[in-house]
């Protein structure tokens, strides 16, 4: 069977080639949810609950110095797509470590992810002449 079009008062079709809509029961409203952790406890933190199996730096990589982290992040061995994902798995790192670095530590991750920064950065430039 066909579905009628429902004629407004005017004699004219409603909505011009829509189907009327019946009277069907209101949807409920979706309700406002608080954002959970992925603990499930409010108030922790997101990083936690992420895990990953997409590429592994070496073990204990992130206790070396700076250059050292920058030049190993930034290789294709463990950056296929190049140093900005070697960026990212340094601040992931930075993220999830998060008040447990201590100020040592951070500083000098601090100075990997700078290093890391310039590398793209100049990668990205055009070279000039002159």
């Amino acid at each position: 069977m066909k579905a009628r079009k429902a004629k407004s008062s005017d004699g004219g079709s409603a909505g011009r080639g829509r189907v009327a809509r019946t009277a069907s029961p209101a949807t409920p409203r979706r309700t406002q949810h608080t954002k959970k952790s992925a603990s499930g406890k409010n108030g922790g933190r997101w990083i936690a609950g992420v895990t990953t199996v997409s590429t592994f730096p070496p073990r204990g990589l992130f206790t070396k110095d700076a250059s050292t982290i920058a030049r190993s992040l930034a290789s294709r061995k463990v950056s296929p797509k190049g140093p900005a994902s070697g960026l990212r798995m340094l601040l992931f790192f930075i993220n999830r470590a998060g008040k447990g670095l201590s100020p040592q530590r951070r500083a000098e991750l601090e100075k990997a992810k700078a290093l890391l920064s310039d590398r793209i950065r100049n990668r990205k430039e055009p070279h000039k002449n002159g």
